[in-house]
C-alpha cells in the first residue's frame, strides 16, 4: 500500500516540524478540498475544532484558509472536545471533520485528526487516497496563509454543546444530587464540558486542570498524571475521580479509595453489566491486543467474548460495526459507546460507569473486583529510526522464545508508537516475575538490533 501521512491517531508531531506547521496545514486544507471534490456530492461542508494548545489557533487559521481557497465551506467550532466534533458529524450536512489536537501529548506537539461521515476515523484506504492528494500540494510549497479564517459561529457552537450535553445527561436520567466527583480536565478541551455536565446533573464538582494557558495542556495533569485527582478524591471523600486527556476522547477513573482504574477495568465493569442485563450486542466486547488478559476472563465468566484488534480506536470501531457490538475500547481509556458517541468519549465512559454504580448501589472499589488483572511489565524507549520489526533478527528470535515459554497463558506485544519515535514492549503473564524477566530479555534483544 502507498505511503500515508497518518499514524494510529491522525497526523501528529512537534509544532514547527515538517508536517506540523502553518504551511502544511494550509496545504492539508487545500488537499482536503481537492479530495472532497472527487466525491459524488456537489457541495461540501467541513467542520473544524481544536484543543487548547497555543499552536492550535495558528494551525486552525491556516487549515481553514486552505479549505477556503479550495472552495469548501467551513464551520469553525473553536475549542471543543473531539467527541463533540465527532457527534456533529452524525448530521448529513457535513462531509468531514478535522480536529486539531495531539491528544495526550505535551503542548509542544499538535496534529490533525480527520473524521468522516458519521464521526468515525477515516478508513485506511481514504487516508492513503488523501495522502496522495496532499503530496501534490506539498510540492507547491505554499507559504502564505494570511487570509482571514472563517469566524466561529457562536450560536451554532452553543446549539451543538447543548445537544451534546443532553445526550450525556440522558445516561443518568435520575441526576447526581448528593454526589461529589473530582475531575481533572488536563487544561484541555473538556474544561467547559465535563464539569458543566456533572453540575447540571446536580453533582458537586471538585475541578483541577481547568485553567488552560495554551502551554499547560497535559502538563503534570489529566489522564497521563492521575495521581493528583486520586489524592483529591481521598481528601474530599468523593465517590470517584475522572481524568481526561487533552482532547477528551479518553478517561481514567479512580475509586473512592483513590485507586486508579484504566480502560480495561472500565470495559470490564460496563461489559459485565450489559451482559447481566442481556444488552451486550452479539455478547461481544471489542478490545485491542494491548488489553489485559483479565478482561477476557471477566467477560468470559459473564457469558460473553472479547475480540481483539490492532491498537487504535479506528480498528476497534471497525470491528464493532463488523461484529455488531455496542461496546469497545482500549486500555488507555478510549471507550466507544456508539449510542452516545461514534468515537472514544471520556465523559460518556465515566457517566456510564456512574450509571452502573447507581443501578447496583455498589461503590467503584466493589465494581472493579469483577476483573482480576494479569501481571504486566511494560516499557517504551526512544528510537532514532523505526526499522521494520520483522527485520529485527534478535528481537524476533526472542519473541518466539518468550511466547513458547508462556504456552498461551500470556501475551507479548511489540510495536512502534503511531505518534512518537518510540518502541513499545509489553509482556503479560500469570506472575509478575515471569512478565518482568521476559520483558528484560526482549529489551536486550531489541537494543542489539537497534544499536
Amino acid at each position: 500500500m502507498k505511503q500515508s501521512f497518518f499514524g494510529t491517531d491522525g497526523i501528529r508531531g512537534a509544532y514547527g516540524s515538517e508536517y506540523i506547521n502553518d504551511s502544511f496545514a494550509y496545504s492539508l486544507g487545500e488537499s482536503v478540498a481537492q479530495w472532497l471534490s472527487t466525491k459524488e456530492e456537489t457541495s461540501h461542508v467541513v467542520v473544524v475544532g481544536r484543543d487548547t494548545r497555543l499552536s492550535g489557533e495558528n494551525l486552525s487559521h491556516a487549515l481553514i484558509a486552505g479549505l477556503d481557497a479550495g472552495g469548501v465551506k467551513v464551520e469553525n467550532l473553536g475549542v471543543v472536545p473531539t467527541p463533540l466534533l465527532a457527534r456533529s458529524l452524525l448530521s448529513p450536512r457535513y462531509s468531514l471533520g478535522i480536529m486539531i489536537t495531539a491528544s495526550h501529548n505535551p503542548a509542544s506537539d499538535n496534529g490533525f485528526k480527520c473524521l468522516g461521515v458519521g464521526g468515525k476515523k477515516l478508513s485506511t484506504q481514504d487516508e492513503v487516497s488523501l495522502s496522495e492528494t496532499l503530496k501534490t500540494f506539498l510540492k507547491e510549497k505554499k507559504s502564505s496563509v494570511a487570509s482571514e479564517p472563517t469566524k466561529t459561529a457562536s450560536s451554532y457552537v452553543a446549539d451543538l454543546k447543548k445537544e451534546y450535553f443532553l445526550s450525556l445527561k440522558s445516561i443518568i436520567p435520575s441526576g447526581l444530587k448528593g454526589w461529589k466527583i473530582c475531575v481533572d480536565t488536563a487544561n484541555g478541551a473538556t474544561c467547559e464540558t465535563t464539569p458543566e455536565v456533572l453540575k447540571q446533573l446536580g453533582a458537586e464538582v471538585i475541578a483541577r486542570g481547568n485553567t488552560p494557558t495554551g502551554l499547560n495542556i497535559n502538563l503534570d495533569c489529566g489522564s497521563e498524571y492521575p495521581k493528583h485527582v486520586m489524592r483529591d478524591v481521598v481528601a474530599n471523600q468523593a465517590q470517584l475521580g475522572i481524568a481526561h486527556d487533552g482532547d477528551g476522547d479518553r478517561c481514567i477513573l479512580c475509586d473512592e479509595n483513590g485507586e486508579q482504574l484504566d480502560g480495561d477495568e472500565i470495559l470490564a465493569i460496563l461489559g459485565t453489566d450489559l451482559l447481566s442485563r442481556g444488552e451486550l450486542l452479539s455478547k461481544t466486547l471489542i478490545a485491542t491486543v494491548h488489553s489485559n488478559l483479565g478482561l477476557d476472563q471477566a467477560i468470559k465468566n459473564a457469558g460473553g467474548e472479547v475480540v481483539r484488534t490492532p491498537v487504535g480506536d479506528r480498528h476497534v470501531s471497525e470491528a464493532m460495526k463488523r461484529l455488531g457490538s455496542n461496546l469497545g475500547g482500549e486500555s488507555s481509556g478510549h471507550i466507544i459507546t456508539p449510542r452516545i458517541s461514534p468515537t472514544g468519549d471520556g465523559a460518556s465512559a465515566a457517566l456510564h460507569v456512574i450509571s452502573v454504580m447507581q443501578r447496583t448501589g455498589k461503590k467503584l472499589s466493589e465494581l472493579r473486583k469483577v476483573m482480576e488483572r494479569y501481571p504486566q511489565a511494560y516499557i517504551a524507549f526512544s528510537v532514532k529510526e523505526k526499522k521494520p520489526i520483522q527485520e529485527l533478527r534478535y528481537l524476533q528470535q526472542k519473541i518466539a522464545e518468550v511466547e513458547a515459554s508462556l504456552a498461551g497463558k500470556g501475551i507479548v506485544l511489540v510495536r512502534y508508537s503511531g505518534t512518537e519515535m518510540k518502541l513499545r514492549l509489553m509482556v503479560q503473564a500469570h506472575d509478575l516475575k515471569t512478565a518482568e524477566g521476559s520483558l528484560s530479555q526482549l529489551v536486550e534483544a531489541a537494543k542489539k538490533d537497534l544499536n
